[in-house]
C-alpha cells in the first residue's frame, strides 16, 4: 500500500509538470515570435541583435536585452543599441513584460503602448517618435515609470495618465507637448519626479501640483512659457529636493511660502521676468546646495537671513538690479564653490574672508560698483578656476599669491584701477586660458617664466594693453604655445622683439602699438603662419620691413604707421590678397609703391608722411617710362581671347546640361531605380518626389541646388532640393553619414530634414515645407511692411536660436557657412527656421577652424576673413547673422543699394557713425513709426558686435541669443555707468578717426 502511494505521488506530479511545463513552453514560444517579429521591423538591427536567434527558440532567454521568469520574457531593454526603424504593436503580446526600454535610438513612427498590466518601467526617451500619447491607461495599472523624454510628440499633454496612482516618475521634457499642464496631474499622488521642461506649454502652472507633496524632483521651465508666477501652492511640496523653474518667462514675485520647503537642495528660477525683491523666508531652506535667481528683475539687497544657507555651493545671483554690499557672512559659507553676482549695482568692498574656506572654484563680481582691494586669500583652497571682477573700481595691487594658483583658468581683471606689479609667475601658471588685465594702471616689467615645470601650453589670450607696464618683452613669450591673442598695446615697453615671438604658431592676433620699442621686426615674425592681425604702430622700430611677413599669407589687418621703417615696401607684401587694411603712414619709406593686389586699392592715407615714397596712388609719379601702345595691344589681345573663352565654356555647359536633363528624365521614370532613406515616418513614396521635380514646381535656385515644391496625396507639402555638383561620388567621403547627421537634427528653428532620395547619379532631399518662403523674399519683397518690427525681432531670436543648436549643441558641431536672410524660411506662422546645409561643414575637434578649399557663402555675407584666407569656423557665421539682423532693421539688402563696393556693413557704420542714439536714422521707413527706440539701439548695438572686423571679438551664438533675450529687462539704459555694455574710451589712446571698437564686455 505504502509502495502504492509512493507511485501515484510519483505520477501526479509528473503530470502536473508536463502540464504546466508545456504551457509554459508554448508562451515561450509566443513570445520569440513576438520578439523576432519585432526585429524585422528595426532597420540595421545586426550587430546588436546578432545574438536574436531566429532557429533557436529555446534560446530566447539568452537574447541580449532580454531576461526571463518561470519561462515568460518579462523585461526587453533595447537601450542604446542605434537602432532605426519603427517599432511594431507585435510586442504587445508579451503579456508578463515588466520593464521596456527603448531608450537612446532612432526609431520613428508613432507608438501604442496598452494591454501589458504587469509593466512597471517604460522608458522611450530620446528617440524620434511623434503623435501623441493618447493611450489607454487603465491596462497599464500598475506603471511606475514612464519616460518619455526627447522625441516629437506634438499634442497636449495626455490626460490619461492621470489614472496612473502608482506612477513615481514622470518625463515629458523636451518634446513639443503644448496646451496648459493638466490641473488633474495634481491626483498623481504617489509621483516622486515630474519633469516637464522643454515643451511648448503655456498658461498658469496649476496649484493643483501643490497637492504632490511626495515630490523630490520637478523641473518645468525651458522653452515653456507660464504666465500668472509661481503659485504659492508650492510652498505644501515640502519633500521637494529639487526645484527648476528656469527659463519659462515667470514674472511676479518669489512666494514666500518657498521658504517651507526644508529638505530643498537645488532650487533655479533663472532666466525668467521675477521682480521685486529676494524673500527673507529663503533662510528657512538650510539643506540648499545651489541657489540660481540669476537674469531676472530682482531689486534690494540680499537679505541678511540667507547666512543660514551653510549648505550652499552655489550661489548666482548675476543680471539683477540687486544693491547694497555683498554680505560678508557669504565668505563663510564653508562649501562655497561658485559665486557670481555680476551685472548688479553692488557696492562697498569684496568679503576679505572670500575663498578662506578652502572650496571656492568659481567667482564673477564683475560690472558691478566695489571698491577696495582684491582678497588676499582667493586661492586659498588652491581650487580657484575662475577669478572675473573686471569693471569695477577695485585698486590695489594683484595679491602676490596668485602667481602660485597652479588651478587658475580664466582671469578678467580689466578696467579697475589696479596698480602695482602683475606677480611674479602669473602669466606662465599651467592651466590658464584667458588672462585680461588691460585698461588699469599696472607698472613694473614682465617677468621671464623662471619655473622650468610650469608650462603654460593652454593660453589663448594674454590682454594686458592700456597699463604702464615696461621693459623689454620676455623670450618666455615663446612658451605660450596655444597663443592666439597678444594684446600688449598702451604701455610703455622698449627694447627690441624678440626673435622668438615667432614662435608663437597659433596667434591670430598680435598688437603691439603705443609702446617704446625698437629695433627691426625679426623676420621670424613670418613663422606666426596664422596670423591675421598685426599692429606695431606708435613705436620707435627702424630699419626695413621684413619681406618675410607675407609668409603669413591669411594676414588681413597690418599696421606699421609711426614708426622709422626705411627703404621701400617688399613687393611680396604687395603681392599678398588677404590684406584688407594696411597702414603704413609717418616712417621713412621710398621707392616705388607696390600696385599690385591689394595695394591697388587702398586709400592713399595709408602711406601720408613717407615723402620719398612714390606712385601714382600718391599724386607722386616715380620716374619710370612706359610704352602704352603695346599694353593697349595686349590689353585687347586679351579680351579677345577671354571672350572667345567664354563662348566656348557657355557651349560646353550647355552641352552638358542637356546630356545632364536627359539622363534625369531617363532614370527618373523608373522609381525603382531609386532609393529613399526617411528621418521620421512619412506618408509618400519616391515615385511622389520624383513627380515634384517638374519646371512650374521650381520656388528656389541657389548654388547648392534647385527647388521644388510639392504636394503628396496624403496632403503633405514638402520641398524637395536636387543637389547640384553632387554625383556618384558624393556617396564618398561620409557624404551619406553627413546627410543621417542632418536627418536626425531635432531642433523647432531648423528646418527638418524628412528623407534623402538618391540613385546612382542624382541626389535629393526633401524637407518640410515653409509656407511663407523665405526671410529675403518676404522682407525685400511686398510682404515687407507685414513684418513689423516685434515680429522681426522675434525672428532674429528664433534664428538665433536655430544656428546656436547648430554651433554649441550638435555632435559633431555645424557651421553653416552660408547664413543669410534667404536661408531663413518662414512657416505658416511665420516662425523662422534655419535652412541650407549644402555648404555646411562639420567640426570634429570641438569647433577650431578649418581651412575650406573654397570660398562659400554669398556676396555681402562672407566675414572678411573667411573671403581672403578661407579661414572658417563659428564666428564666420556669427558675422553672417549680424548682416541679417542689419537686414532686418534697415529692411535693406546686404549689398547693390550703397554705391559700388559698399555693403550693408559699411554703409550702416557711416551713417550712424557706430552710435546706437543714431539708429533711427537706417531704421526701415516701413516700420519707423512703430519702433521703440531702445529696442531698435539694442538690436543694432547686438549686430555691430556680430560684424566686428576682428573675428575673435565677435561674440558667440549661444551669447548672442542670451543678449537678444534679455531685452528689455537688462537694455543698457537700465544699466549703471560700470555695468553699460557700450564702448568707453580707452585711457591711453587718442580718440578714433572712425568707429570705435566696440566693447564686449557683458559677455563674461
Amino acid at each position: 500500500m505504502k509502495i502504492f502511494r509512493e507511485n501515484m505521488t510519483t505520477f501526479f506530479v509528473l503530470t502536473l509538470f508536463f502540464l504546466f511545463g508545456s504551457s509554459a513552453s508554448t508562451s515561450l514560444i509566443s513570445d520569440f515570435h513576438a520578439l523576432i517579429t519585432v526585429k524585422q521591423g528595426f532597420e540595421f538591427p545586426e550587430p546588436g541583435l546578432s545574438t536574436w536567434n531566429s532557429s533557436n527558440p529555446t534560446s530566447v532567454c539568452s537574447w541580449v536585452g532580454v531576461k526571463c521568469f518561470k519561462g515568460r520574457v518579462v523585461s526587453l531593454d533595447l537601450s542604446d543599441m542605434n537602432l532605426y526603424g519603427s517599432v511594431s504593436s507585435v510586442f504587445l503580446s508579451l503579456d508578463k513584460l515588466t520593464e521596456l526600454s527603448l531608450a537612446g535610438n532612432n526609431f520613428t513612427g508613432e507608438i501604442k503602448i496598452g494591454n501589458l498590466s504587469s509593466l512597471r518601467s517604460l522608458n522611450i526617451s530620446n528617440n524620434q517618435f511623434y503623435g501623441g500619447l493618447d493611450w489607454d491607461y487603465s491596462s497599464l495599472e500598475d506603471l511606475e515609470v514612464f519616460d518619455a523624454y526627447n522625441n516629437n510628440f506634438t499634442t497636449s499633454l495626455p490626460l490619461g495618465i492621470s489614472s496612473l496612482k502608482k506612477l513615481r516618475h514622470l518625463d515629458l521634457g523636451g518634446n513639443y507637448f503644448f496646451g496648459e499642464i493638466p490641473g488633474r496631474y495634481g491626483n498623481l499622488i504617489a509621483l516622486e519626479y515630474l519633469l516637464l521642461m522643454g515643451n511648448d506649454l503655456e498658461g498658469k502652472i496649476p496649484g493643483e501640483l501643490g497637492n504632490l507633496t511626495n515630490l523630490k524632483h520637478m523641473e518645468l521651465g525651458y522653452y515653456n512659457v507660464f504666465e500668472g508666477g509661481i503659485p504659492r501652492e508650492f510652498g505644501k511640496l515640502v519633500n521637494l529636493v529639487h526645484l527648476d523653474l528656469s527659463k519659462c518667462e515667470l514674472d511676479g514675485l518669489i512666494p514666500r511660502e518657498l521658504g517651507n520647503l526644508n529638505s530643498l537642495e537645488t532650487f533655479y528660477l533663472h532666466t525668467n521676468l521675477l521682480s521685486g525683491s529676494i524673500p527673507k523666508q529663503l533662510g528657512n531652506l538650510t539643506s540648499l546646495v545651489n541657489l540660481d535667481l540669476s537674469n531676472n528683475a530682482l531689486t534690494g539687497e540680499v537679505p541678511y537671513e540667507l547666512v543660514s544657507l551653510k549648505q550652499l555651493k552655489l550661489l548666482n545671483l548675476f543680471m539683477n538690479r540687486l544693491h547694497g554690499s555683498i554680505p560678508e557672512f557669504v565668505a563663510d559659507f564653508p562649501n562655497l564653490e561658485t559665486l557670481q553676482l555680476w551685472m548688479n549695482n553692488f557696492t562697498g568692498t569684496i568679503p576679505k574672508n572670500l575663498g578662506q574656506n578652502g572650496n571656492l572654484q568659481d567667482l564673477d563680481l564683475s560690472s558691478n560698483k566695489l571698491t577696495g582691494t582684491i582678497p588676499q586669500n582667493l586661492c586659498a583652497s588652491g581650487h580657484l578656476r575662475i577669478l572675473i571682477l573686471l569693471k569695477n573700481f577695485l585698486f590695489g595691487s594683484i595679491p602676490e599669491n596668485l602667481g602660485k594658483c597652479s588651478s587658475l583658468v580664466r582671469v578678467r581683471l580689466g578696467q579697475n584701477y589696479l596698480n602695482g606689479s602683475i606677480p611674479s609667475g602669473f602669466i606662465y601658471l599651467p592651466q590658464l586660458n584667458l588672462v585680461e588685465l588691460q585698461d588699469n594702471y599696472l607698472s613694473g616689467t614682465l617677468s621671464e617664466n623662471v619655473n622650468s615645470t610650469s608650462k603654460p601650453n593652454k593660453l589663448s589670450e594674454l590682454n594686458l594693453s592700456n597699463n604702464l607696464l615696461s621693459g623689454s618683452l620676455p623670450f618666455s613669450l615663446s612658451n605660450f604655445s596655444s597663443l592666439q591673442t597678444l594684446l600688449l598695446g598702451g604701455n610703455q615697453f622698449s627694447g627690441p622683439i624678440p626673435p622668438s615671438i615667432g614662435e608663437l604658431h597659433q596667434v591670430l592676433k598680435l598688437d603691439l602699438r603705443g609702446n617704446s620699442l625698437s629695433g627691426e621686426i625679426p623676420p621670424e615674425i613670418g613663422n606666426c603662419f596664422h596670423l591675421t592681425y598685426l599692429d606695431l604702430s606708435k613705436n620707435n622700430l627702424s630699419s626695413s620691413i621684413p619681406p618675410e611677413i607675407s609668409n603669413t599669407r591669411i594676414l588681413n589687418y597690418l599696421n606699421l604707421s609711426r614708426n622709422h621703417f626705411n627703404e621701400t615696401i617688399p613687393k611680396s607684401i604687395g603681392s599678398m590678397k588677404s590684406l584688407t587694411i594696411a597702414d603704413f603712414s609717418f616712417n621713412d619709406l621710398s621707392g616705388n609703391l607696390p600696385e599690385t593686389g591689394q595695394f591697388a586699392f587702398f586709400n592713399a592715407s595709408s602711406f601720408v608722411g613717407n615723402p620719398q615714397l612714390c606712385g601714382s596712388l600718391l599724386n607722386n609719379p616715380c620716374n619710370v617710362t612706359t610704352t602704352t601702345k603695346p599694353t593697349k595691344k595686349a590689353s585687347g589681345d586679351f579680351k579677345l581671347i577671354f571672350a572667345l573663352g567664354l563662348l566656348i565654356c557657355s557651349l560646353v555647359f550647355a552641352a552638358a546640361a542637356i546630356i545632364k536633363a536627359k539622363s534625369f528624365k531617363k532614370s527618373s521614370g523608373s522609381s525603382s531605380s531609386w532609393k529613399m532613406t526617411a528621418f521620421k515616418k512619412v506618408e509618400f513614396m519616391v515615385s511622389e518626389v520624383l513627380e515634384c521635380m517638374k519646371d512650374g514646381n521650381v520656388i528656389g535656385r541657389g548654388g547648392a541646388g534647385i527647388v521644388y515644391h510639392g504636394k503628396m496625396s496624403s496632403g503633405t507639402e514638402i520641398a524637395v532640393k536636387k543637389l547640384l555638383g553632387f554625383g556618384t561620388n558624393s556617396h564618398d567621403h561620409g557624404f551619406r553619414a553627413e546627410i543621417r547627421t542632418l536627418g536626425n537634427i531635432r531642433h523647432r528653428n531648423i528646418v527638418r530634414l524628412l528623407a534623402f532620395c538618391s540613385n546612382k547619379e542624382t541626389n535629393l532631399l526633401v524637407y518640410e515645407y515653409m509656407r511663407n518662403g523665405s526671410l529675403g523674399e518676404a522682407l525685400h519683397g511686398k510682404k515687407g511692411s507685414f513684418l513689423g518690427w516685434h515680429l522681426r525681432y522675434k525672428i532674429a531670436l528664433e534664428a538665433a536660436r536655430g544656428l546656436c543648436y547648430l554651433h554649441h549643441d550638435c555632435s559633431p558641431l555645424i557651421v553653416h557657412r552660408d547664413v543669410k536672410s534667404n536661408n531663413i524660411l518662414l512657416n505658416s506662422s511665420f516662425e523662422a527656421h534655419v535652412a541650407d546645409f549644402g555648404l555646411a561643414k562639420f567640426l570634429g575637434d570641438g569647433g577650431a577652424s578649418q581651412c575650406m578649399s573654397a570660398v562659400a557663402g554669398s556676396y555681402g555675407y562672407i566675414a572678411p576673413e573667411y573671403a581672403y584666407t578661407l579661414r572658417v569656423d563659428e564666428k564666420s557665421d556669427v558675422y553672417s547673422f549680424g548682416v541679417v539682423l542689419l537686414e532686418l532693421i534697415t529692411g535693406r539688402r546686404p549689398v547693390g543699394e550703397f554705391g559700388e563696393g559698399v555693403d550693408i556693413v559699411q554703409w550702416t557704420k557711416k551713417v550712424t557713425s557706430c552710435r546706437r542714439e543714431e539708429v533711427l536714422r537706417i531704421v526701415d521707413p516701413r516700420v519707423l513709426a512703430n519702433v521703440p527706440q531702445d529696442e531698435a539701439m539694442h538690436l543694432f548695438f547686438i549686430a555691430m558686435l556680430c560684424t566686428q572686423e576682428n573675428s575673435i571679438e565677435r561674440p558667440t551664438m549661444r551669447e548672442v541669443v542670451q543678449m537678444l533675450s534679455e531685452f528689455p529687462r537688462h537694455s543698457p539704459e537700465n544699466l549703471s555707468s560700470s555695468s553699460a555694455i557700450f564702448y568707453q574710451q580707452p585711457k591711453n589712446f587718442e580718440k578714433e578717426k572712425n568707429c570705435p571698437k566696440l566693447r564686449n564686455d557683458l559677455l563674461v
